[in-house]
């Protein structure tokens, strides 16, 4: 009889803390709870969007080597015509310059088929975009998708935005003005994104883009699966390829991806300046969940901003991280009021130079005339059940007007040559099992 009695006991013990790790899996961080649709990573099959239509059956030939925009927009043309369907990239290399996919149509990438980008920014016109927290006129993507709800990209086969002309003018002028913005050097985008719901992206290889890879700006419930992106780091470096920039979206899963660029790999976007909260174009992102990926080379895993104002409910979980300069970057834009809140990175393995960054970002710094500075935010930040190398463990410093608080670090494991830690800087910091070089963290 004792014996059951204390077997109750222990029960009773265990169970609250097995029910509470249950149920942190399905909420997010400021513990709603996570709808059913993050939990669905079925795979689309193109054949169930209606008819195929091959490039090669309206005027595209296999050559490399000539730029046939006009042939395969006249594919996509004539699927819209049709009632919609599948524009079908078979196996080779089709050059093009930007692509508009119209209501009802989709794209499928074949594998063994390389849709590949002109290196020729005059075969990207110039229309009403998106771009670095600006509603501006830009150059298009190659593949653009604007108001297009269902819109899919499937397939085995290669998205390559043959970006090395691109990359080589921007250091070019780097080297000329050490100074100079992202926008003084003509560059496309890969894939962009524009006012889509219910968007699916699923097997595709994503590489070499001439700037971002892929933009969704103002779109909600997307799903990036099992996708391949790749810019290089060496020997020639790629710049300004985020992987994936998530811009004013709500409801976003990227699952089973490996990303790999020259710049940021998942970074938050939303809008910039010191009234960028005022701006009916700008917005937050909220229900972002990235898990099972993997993470070569880049500048952060995971960053909000630099052109963010409201990041909610952020979850990433589950992925390795190889080779990354930060595992979460926090950029704190002092021209641009901020909140960053209920942002979670659990369960993760691997190598960064920095756990986690936290600073000023002041790179073009512009008040505009405003005379008080903005107040940024970042509360309720959790990172929690991280294995990681680390050169710096605590790379965190900031001004009067960011304001930290209520972060959690729990159950880390980290080996850092830079163990150091100033606690003041953060109101409300709960370390629970911290270990960094063999030492608890209290």
């Amino acid at each position: 009889m004792k014996k059951i009695c204390l077997f109750i006991l222990a029960l009773l013990a265990i169970t609250p803390k097995t029910f509470s790790q249950k149920n942190n899996k399905d909420l997010f961080p400021d513990g709603t709870k996570i709808p059913d649709w993050f939990l669905d990573a079925t795979k689309i099959n193109p054949s169930d969007l209606g008819k195929f239509y091959s490039i090669t059956d309206y005027g595209t030939v296999n050559d490399s080597t000539i730029v046939q925009t006009a042939a395969i927009q006249k594919t996509i043309d004539e699927a819209y015509n049709n009632g919609g369907g599948v524009v079908v990239i078979p196996k080779g290399t089709f050059m093009s310059g930007a692509l508009f996919f119209r209501a009802n149509t989709h794209l499928h990438v074949t594998e063994g088929a390389t849709l590949k980008g002109s290196d020729n920014i005059n075969d990207y016109p110039k229309m009403p975009s998106r771009i670095e927290g600006q509603s501006i006129e830009y150059f298009t993507a190659l593949v653009n998708a604007y108001g297009i709800n269902g819109f899919t990209i499937t397939g085995k086969g290669t998205i390559d935005g043959n970006g090395l002309k691109f990359w080589e003018a921007f250091w070019q002028r780097r080297k000329e003005n050490p100074q100079c913005t992202n926008l003084e050097v003509s560059r496309p985008r890969l894939v962009f994104i524009w006012k889509c719901d219910n968007v699916q992206v699923q097997d595709v290889r994503l590489h070499n883009s001439g700037f971002w890879t892929s933009h969704y700006y103002q779109c909600n419930n997307v799903k990036i699966l099992d996708v391949h992106i790749f810019s290089p780091h060496e020997p020639v470096k790629a710049p300004s390829t985020d992987a994936i920039d998530i811009d004013v979206c709500t409801n976003m899963l990227i699952k089973g991806c490996y990303m790999a660029v020259n710049d940021d790999a998942i970074a938050l976007k939303g809008g910039k300046g010191p009234w960028a909260d005022k701006d009916f174009s700008n917005g937050g992102n909220e229900n972002i969940i990235i898990e099972d990926c993997e993470f070569g080379f880049c500048h952060a895993a995971l960053t909000s901003g630099s052109e963010a104002i409201h990041n909610k409910n952020i979850l990433m979980r589950n992925c390795t991280i190889n080779d990354a300069k930060r595992l979460l970057w926090l950029k704190m834009r002092p021209d641009t009021p901020q909140n960053y809140e209920y942002i979670t990175v659990e369960n993760i393995k691997g190598y960064a130079y920095s756990l986690i960054y936290v600073k000023p970002w002041t790179q073009f710094f512009d008040l505009k005339g405003r005379k008080e500075v903005p107040l940024s935010y970042c509360d309720n930040i959790t990172l929690r059940n991280i294995d990681l190398k680390c050169d710096v463990f605590y790379d965190m410093k900031i001004t009067e007007y960011d304001k930290l608080t209520n972060f959690t670090f729990e159950n880390l494991k980290v080996e850092a040559k830079n163990d150091a830690i100033d606690k003041s800087i953060i109101k409300g910091l709960k370390l629970k099992n911290v270990v960094v070089n063999n030492k608890v963290i209290k």
